[in-house]
Order: C-alpha cells, then structure tokens, then sequence
C-alpha cells in the first residue's frame, strides 16, 4: 500500500528504461514471482497488457484520522498512520483509485478478475470506480474479524469487519469459480459471503526491529480462500500493493505465479525474505475438488463403441417399470420410439428433460441394476490410466 503522488506517474517507457529492458523492439516478456519496486501504475502500465488472471488489491484506506488512538489506560495503539496513507482530498483519492483501476483493466486477461479490499472509509468510493471503469461485480464479501480491535472512546460500534469486492473484468468474462472447491472447504455446504476469519495475529505477524512491520498486514487465511477460489496452478496472480507479500506468500503456497509491485523498500525486502523461506505444497496436494462440468464429456456412443455397454443390451428405468434397447450408434428403441438417453428418458416420464445417465440402469453380472452413470465412470477411469 502506498500514496499518490503526481510526480509518482512515470511513463511506461519510463520504468522500462529504469528496468533495463528499454531499446526492444518485441513487447517484455512477463517475468513472475518477483517484487516490482516502485511506483503501482507506472509499474502496471510497463506491463503487458492481458498478461494477469487475477489481482488482488489492498489499497490505502485514506482513513483521515484526526490524531493518534489511544487505549482508556493510556497506551497508543497501533494504527495506519504512514504518508502512504495520505490524501490532500477525497478528488486526490478518487483520482488516484481511477488511475490505478484503469491500469488493472488494462493487466487483465479477458476472461480475469479482480479482488479489491477496504474499510468504510474507502470501499465504497472503490467500489464505483470499479462500475465505472468497466468492471462487474460478482459479490461483495464481508470478512467478519474474529478477533476485531474494540471502540477504545466507546463512540461508535466496534469495526468489526472489512468490506472485499471482487469483479469480472467485464460482464461478459467467463471468471474462474472452482464452487466445489469452496463447498468441499466449508463442510459440503455452500461458502457464504460472510468469512470468519481472524486477524493477521501471533507467529503470522511480520515484525522489523521487534516492532509490528505492516499495520494492515492480512491474513494468510484470506487469501488462501481467494486463491483457491479463483485461480488454478499456474496462473498469474499480480498484488499492486504488495506489503509485506501475503498474496506472493499464499501463491507460492499453491502452485500459482505472483507479482508484486511495492514502492516502500522496507516492506518489498520483507516480502522477498518471507517468500524465499516458504516451501511450495508439491503437484498433487494442490489439486482440488470439481464438479462434473469441469470433467470431459463423454457421448453414451463412446461406451457402445469400447464395449462398455453392448449393442442389444436392454436398459431399464428405476424399477424396471420401463425399457429400452441400445442400438449400434448408441441411440436407444423404446417400444418403437428412437432417441439419446436423455430424449428417451425424457419421453419415458412425460419431462421436457431428463439426465440420461442417471435414469437409465444395466444389469451387472449378478443381475442387479446399477445406473448407467457406473459405466460411464469406468470408462473415463479406464481412458484417463491409458493417457
């Protein structure tokens, strides 16, 4: 996290000079896993442009605090009282927002997404200029803090909770969702948009000189959920306010290629010094749960070509109330009637659909039914040990 400062606004041509990669004539070549110093929209804008699949946003809050917090025995109490916090005015805030969004816009690849966090002071400023550059909302999710700093003056309820947005590129992108992913981490009940977490607290806490190094240093909890929810290994995940590294931390973690752009050295060696020491999860332990649609189609013809289910084999309904046979192009004949299992099961109910694989059962070798949808698995069981 950083300020917004109009001298701050380097060109592209700029940063690339200053990287060394000015005087080529193909467009850079994306590096990951690295600590981008300087300046977020410049740095952004130096990038190529469709290169991320997601980013990660955690910008100033422009909290406007009026002095220090102090707790009622006295104590001061640790608060974002940094410049990179500080804004001459609501316009420089909103302007800076727009400038780095539009960058973001540009960064991402068609189908990309873009998770953005803040407090009262700032979402919701965030999240109009998020509409108005372009972006579509998907959710907006509350992060309730479990362990929240209390109202020391007792003027106002406790700030439990942080507000992140996350939105599509546009309307029309196919985003990456992994839904039974986050069902299988929430018990097989479906993830709800209020997220108990807590606090970036204890041994997570990053400390410089035995003083807390970050103010505003997240959870690895956080955004391992985002991570796992919106990206696959691999992808290209990029963090504009980079910190102490938390996204880089998490992405390493699972297998997924980071950057990030911070313009405080202190808070990019951190980051560069806790994910070095980080050992990435291995290939097979960063794999996750998907539904069917994730896995490839198979035509019911593809079992009757490789023998899984034989031409003249008959299918029964649930009870053998109804019949059908298989015929060599893996269409199936009920009582003269012709069509897929689906259009077949359909017409056998009177529905205007129905899943053929699991309406339709076959005889096993001791003349029990088991549904057709056995089969199926067998089959793709069977191809996926022979690739």
């Amino acid at each position: 996290m950083h300020a917004f400062r109009s001298t701050d606004l380097m060109t592209s041509e700029q940063l690339l000079a200053d990287t060394g990669l000015s005087g080529r004539k193909a467009a850079p070549r994306l590096a990951t896993n690295r600590v981008i110093r300087g300046d977020c929209i410049a740095a952004m804008n130096a990038l190529p442009a469709g290169s991320v699949d997601l980013i990660f946003a955690d910008p100033p809050y422009n909290l406007q605090l009026g002095g220090d917090l102090a707790r009622p025995d006295g104590s001061h109490v640790d608060a974002v009282t940094d410049d990179w916090d500080k804004f001459a005015s609501f316009e420089t805030y909103d302007r800076f927002t727009r400038a780095w969004l539009k960058a973001a816009h540009r960064l991402l690849k068609p189908d990309g997404a873009i998770w953005t966090i803040g407090s009262y002071h700032n979402i919701f400023r965030v999240g109009a200029a998020l509409q108005d550059e372009g972006y579509w909302i998907l959710n907006d999710i509350v992060w309730r803090k479990a362990n929240p700093m209390p109202n020391f003056k007792g003027t106002r309820f406790t700030n439990a909770h942080e507000t992140l947005i996350w939105a599509a590129k546009g309307e029309n992108s196919r985003y990456c969702f992994n839904y039974h992913a986050m069902k299988a981490m929430n018990d097989d009940l479906q993830m709800r948009s209020d997220w108990l977490i807590p606090i970036c607290t204890g041994g997570e806490r990053l400390k410089d000189g035995g003083a807390k190094a970050h103010p505003t240093q997240k959870p690895e909890a956080l955004l391992y959920r985002i991570l796992l929810a919106c990206t696959r290994p691999g992808d290209v995940v990029l963090d504009p306010f980079f910190g102490t590294g938390t996204t880089g931390a998490v992405a390493k973690l699972l297998g997924r290629r980071w950057i990030g752009i911070e313009r405080e050295e202190k808070y990019a060696r951190l980051a560069e010094q806790r994910i070095a020491a980080l050992l990435p999860l291995d290939g097979g332990t960063t794999l996750i749960s998907e539904g069917k649609r994730a896995e490839p189609r198979i035509p019911f013809g593809s079992l009757v070509e490789s023998g899984f289910v034989r031409p003249g084999t008959r299918l029964w309904g649930p009870g053998r109330r109804v019949g059908a046979c298989v015929r060599a192009d893996g269409s199936l004949d009920m009582a003269g009637r012709t069509g897929s299992i689906h259009q077949m099961g359909a017409a056998a109910q009177g529905l205007p659909s129905c899943n053929g694989w699991t309406f339709w059962h076959v005889e096993d070798d001791d003349g029990r039914l088991v549904p057709l949808d056995a089969r199926r698995q067998a089959f793709r069981q069977t191809a996926a040990t022979a690739a």
